[in-house]
Order: structure tokens, then sequence, then C-alpha cells
């Protein structure tokens, strides 16, 4: 796994044979040497400069980055691994290409030389880079199917182009504009990260999964183009077709990513995706498979699960308990590790166990994925449930009688499950598309814009998060409601969150996590399923499920799901006063975002017991603490001072 960087003079004229800034091209690069500590390449030529910082995986004496072909009019960097390459390899040499390496970054060079941009249809893996051909005066940049790997990248006013893997390379530029963007304040605050192709700034995009860019001297735009997408498509496989070929599949992509010529290892959280990958990997790894575990006292320790699995495939596990985490000053940390806010408060375990699999390794395989893939999350029931109601009721009841109720219902936060229906009836007053919305929105509109300025909603006026949502679904092609929500998660919430999540957790500790159950041929394989073999009246994974009965104890296969999520109220409660003093002063007074009396009582009625709004409460932290990175960041044309000017711009749509 590795960092990249570049900076490219696309105009036609002089500037196209200006020398690159070389010193700006090294900062850009040493921002992102804990992607890569086993050390940094350059390449620059009249016009076009590229930086790596690498983490040595595969053919460590002879993978050095950037890399050319055979007459050096290619060179690339790269980060990610292709898992592929060695047929690959043997279809490239019989095209006549001569290979110098062993290592996977050289087949993405002569795949490029044989079929130009369409190469990246013939890659399985993880990937980010960037190739520039000199004869063809070209810059191509790619990012692998699912989004697994980032490419930021921006539009300088002097014309040039630049990119980098993280953000944090691109503000080391005193030429970045880095004003705020109105809408992508609006999504954050929706969804929890700001859905691709937006960033925090207005200036900066970010490359979505399954896309290419292709940028030459011509003075035109760069050409992003989407090479890749997965359609629910159906297929009358039957349950038991279904089962025989799952683990051949599923073990075929667990064996793809073991290769690595550095010590390599598993998380195993116990839960039913780890524990498939450990399962099926531990028969495949020469000796004892290195597993990590950390467990936080409470809810989230599943350490005694994790055990068993480890106990029965007799794997090297080191397991650890995590003090209480301060997540008051945990959210002052996502600043510095995402370059823009990001509040799944899950990232701060999975850097403690990131942390913990890199004492002993350098590879890590991870379960990511299997949510999405075979229905596994709670809501996929709950939206096809509400969809069958829907389908039932005439549209005028839904929205009149229905939607009255549900604006009438109290809001029973602290009620027995079965009486908090509030948010469950105006779900089924709404449509389809806006009602999944509402299972995915971390904070409902109402909720969201209570807590904005008044400048600030005027500026996102015509902006609307749930339009993504409508449009995803749209996409997707299927009245199935099940096969829809998946491919909205697999679209939005998988690259935006979860992805973003485990790279940047990741890489901040050098460590590269490969996720089998992402396999691309995996994924179109399982969307070919019928939903009612993912999601077999409430349990999700079903057939994922039974197929590993022969290799799982049911203990692991069939408890209750539980993952990272922790509770925060309790703690924000004690913590009251350090939220007022982060939320009520400071930045978050000076960027003219949000109201303030608004925050006062959010923060109050909390810190009371009035209500529970630690789920407003972390993404307002998560936000404060990139507005005080954002503040030391060096001074630019636009920083902070003057972000607010960006609201003055209405947002137009989503692009």
């Amino acid at each position: 796994m590795c960092g990249i960087a570049g900076i490219f003079h696309p105009a036609v004229g002089s500037l196209d044979r200006a020398e690159v800034d070389a010193a700006a091209l090294r900062r850009m690069t040493a921002a992102l040497a804990h992607r890569g500590p086993d050390g940094d390449g350059f390449h620059t030529e009249p016009g076009i400069g590229l930086g790596h910082r690498r983490l040595a995986i595969i053919d460590i004496g002879g993978g050095q980055q950037p890399m050319y072909n055979e007459d050096g009019s290619v060179a690339i960097v790269f980060n990610g691994e292709i898992y592929n390459h060695l047929p690959l390899r043997q279809e490239l040499q019989a095209l006549g290409h001569v290979f110098r390496n062993r290592c996977d970054t050289e087949a993405i060079i002569h795949a490029w030389e044989s079929w130009g941009p369409d190469c990246v249809t013939r890659l399985n893996g993880m990937f980010a880079f960037a190739l520039w051909d000199r004869n063809q005066q070209c810059l191509f940049l790619a990012r692998d199917r699912l989004g697994k790997k980032p490419i930021y990248y921006a539009t300088l006013d002097n014309g040039r182009f630049v990119f980098a893997s993280e953000m944090q390379a691109l503000t080391t530029l005193p030429q970045i504009r880095r004003q705020l963007d109105p809408a992508a304040v609006d999504d954050f605050f929706a969804f929890g990260f700001i859905p691709d192709p937006g960033t925090i700034y207005r200036d900066v995009r970010r490359l979505p999964a399954g896309h290419s860019l292709l940028l030459d001297r011509s003075g035109h735009p760069p050409v992003v183009t989407r090479y890749w997408r997965v359609y629910p498509t159906r297929h009358q496989m039957d349950e038991a077709e279904a089962v025989q070929q799952l683990v051949p599949r599923l073990t075929a992509s667990v064996k793809a990513r073991l290769i690595a010529d550095v010590p390599l290892g598993a998380f195993l959280s116990g839960g039913v995706d780890s524990s498939a990958v450990v399962a099926l990997a531990a028969g495949l790894h020469d000796g004892p498979l290195s597993t990590f575990t950390i467990g936080f006292v409470g809810e989230a320790d599943e350490r005694r699960y994790a055990e068993l699995v480890a106990r029965r495939y007799r794997t090297a596990h080191l397991a650890e308990g995590s003090d209480a985490v301060d997540y008051i000053d945990a959210a002052r940390e996502q600043g510095v590790l995402f370059g823009e806010p990001f509040a799944d408060s899950s990232s701060v375990p999975t850097a403690r166990v990131c942390e913990l699999a890199r004492r002993a390794v350098t590879v890590a395989l991870s379960g990511d994925g299997g949510d999405e893939v075979f229905a596994g999350y709670r809501r996929y029931w709950w939206h096809r449930l509400a969809d069958g109601v829907r389908t039932a009721l005439p549209g005028s009841v839904r929205r009149r009688v229905v939607g009255d109720l549900a604006r009438f219902y109290p809001k029973l936060d602290r009620a027995p499950r079965w009486l908090r229906a509030k948010y469950t009836l105006t779900e089924i007053s709404l449509d389809s598309a806006l009602g999944y919305y509402r299972t995915l929105c971390k904070l409902h509109d109402e909720s969201r814009r209570a807590l904005f300025s008044h400048r600030t909603i005027s500026a996102i006026d015509g902006h609307d998060p749930s339009r993504r949502v409508a449009a995803l679904i749209d996409e997707a092609g299927t009245d199935d409601p099940v096969a829809q929500a998946q491919y909205v998660d697999l679209n939005c919430y998988l690259p935006g969150d979860i992805l973003t999540k485990v790279d940047r957790a990741s890489m901040a500790h050098s460590l590269e996590v490969r996720a089998p159950l992402l396999d691309y041929e995996f994924i179109e394989w399982a969307a070919h399923l019928p939903s009612s073999l993912k999601l077999h009246g409430r349990e999700g994974k079903f057939v994922l499920k039974r197929a590993l009965e022969p290799v799982l104890p049911a203990d692991i296969l069939y408890r209750r799901k539980q993952g990272f999520a922790v509770s925060l109220g309790r703690e924000f409660r004690v913590g009251a006063g350090r939220i007022r003093e982060r939320l009520l002063s400071g930045p978050m007074m000076d960027c003219g975002l949000f109201d303030h009396a608004a925050l006062t009582r959010l923060v109050d009625d909390h810190a009371t017991g009035k209500f529970d709004h630690a789920a407003a409460l972390w993404p307002l932290l998560v936000f404060e603490g990139f507005l005080a990175y954002e503040t030391d960041l060096p001074a630019a044309p636009d920083s902070l001072r003057r972000s607010t000017e960006a609201l003055s711009v209405v947002a137009g749509p989503v692009a």
C-alpha cells in the first residue's frame, strides 16, 4: 500500500513546457509518509511531476516507484494491489511485453500500452493510480471498482492540475482554495460523511469509485468516465446451488489476497464476516494465521466469540482490551486522520485494531463488505417491511393519514422499542427512496437545519441530500426493495463511510487491509442471487451463513449482530462542560455556519438528561475538530478566515 501525488500542467503553450515545482511535489509526497514508510520516489519532466511513498508488500527489492515501461515513455505511481497480475502478466507477455520485475505495478503499465483507458476493466484488485504517457501527452487516473483506495484532485487558478491519495497532501499547497462547500456541510450532517465526488472544499473533488479520469494538453477539462457498476439481476438460483458455489468462490477470493512478501494476518471480531475470512484463510496459509481482536468494555466486547474461532483454527491470536475511549478528545483527531469531517465513531476502535495488528504484520485481511453484499444490515428488513406497507396503502392514505400520525406521535427515545413508532410511521408515509434515505440519515432534515445559521440555510437552499439516494434507487433498475437498498449502499455508504474509514485508519499505521468479500467478481455473482436468499425472513446474510455452517459454529453464525458502535450518551452528559467549551466558542462560532442559540439548547438539554442528543453532538464535535485542524494548516489565499465566503454561493444539485 502506498501514497501517490502529482502535478500536471495541461495548458497548451509555454506552461506545458515549464518545470513543475519540485519542492511543492516533495511537500505533497511527504504528507503521505504514513501511507508508505519504506521510501519515496519522484519523476519530473517538463509539465509533469509524480510522487510516491512506498509500503513494500510484493517484490520488495524490485518494486520501487515511479515505475516505467521499457523506453521510459510511460511512468506510473500506484497505490494498491492487483490480485490477478500473474495471469495478466502471462497474457501481456504473449502480446510481446517484457517484464523486468515481479511487482504487480508493471502489469498496469503494459495493460495501458495494450488497451489504453480500457486497461482498468482487466484489473482485479484495489487500486488508485496515476499514469503519464509522454507519447500521447496525457495523464490517466483510475480508482478501483468499489472505492477501496482514494484519489483527490483539484485544478488551481493557474490551470495546473494536482492530485493525491489524501486531502492532507493537497492542503500543503498554498494555491488550494480552502473555501468550505455549504452543500458538503449539509451532506456531512446528513450522512456522517461527504459522498463522492464532493469534499468539504468547493474546489477539491474526489474521483468516484469505479471511475477513471483522462487529461491531456488539448486545453479541455478532464474527462471522467465510469467503467464499472453492478446491477441487481434476477436469477433463479436455488438455495442448494447457491450454497454449493459460495464457499469455493469466496475461498478463491481469499487465496488471491494471501500473496505477500511480508507478514500477513487477519482481523477477527467474532462476527460472521471476519470469522468466515479467518476460517478460509487458515486452511490456505502456511503456518498459524495471525489474528487480531480489540475488546471494549460493554456491548462492543466480542473477544469471547473471536476466541472460539481462534481456537478452532489454531491461529496465533492476539486480543487486547482497550481502556475506555475519550470520545470527546477522539473527535478532535478525526480531522487530522481524514483531512475533512468524518463522523463514523467506529473509526476510533478500527484505528485501535489496526495499531494492534501492525505490531506483528504488514497486511491484514478483513470481513468488510458482507453486510452490503448479503443484506446483513437490519435496515434492509425495515425497508422491505415499510415498502410492503406502502404497496398495500394508497398514496393519499400514506401521505395524509400515516403522515399525520407520524407528525403527532411523540418522539419516545427512551421508551421500549415497540412504542418508538414515530420514525417507522414517517418512513411508511414517504415514498420508497425518501423512506430509505431516512434510515441512512444521521440527522434528519428538520433536526439538521435547526442547527444551521440563517446564512447557511440560505446557502444550501435547493440542495437536498435525499436526491442522491433517489437517483441511485432509480439507477438500480429494480423494484425489489432489498436490492435497491443494497445498490444504494454499494455506491454510497460503502465507499463513502466503510472503505474510507478502513483506508485512513489502516494507513495511519502503515497497514495494508484486504477485503475478500469485496472481490468484484464475487460481488457480481452475489448480485445474481434472489434477495430471499440474502434476507430470509428477518435473517440477514442467510445464504452466507448456510454455506458456512460446515466451517463455523452456530454461536458465531446466528448470534445477534454487534459491531463497533458504542453509546456516547452518558459520556457526553458527564463531559458536558468540555463539550460546551468546544461547541460554543472558538472556530464553531467564528465560522458562521451554526446557530449559537440552537447549539446551546442542544448541549444543555443533553447535559440535563432532557433529551439524548449524542447523535448530533458527535458530528458537531468532529466538525469542531476539523475546524481546529484546518485553522492550523499553512496560510492560504482562502483559509478558514474567509471560508464562510462560500456560504454566499447557493449550492447546486449533486454532481
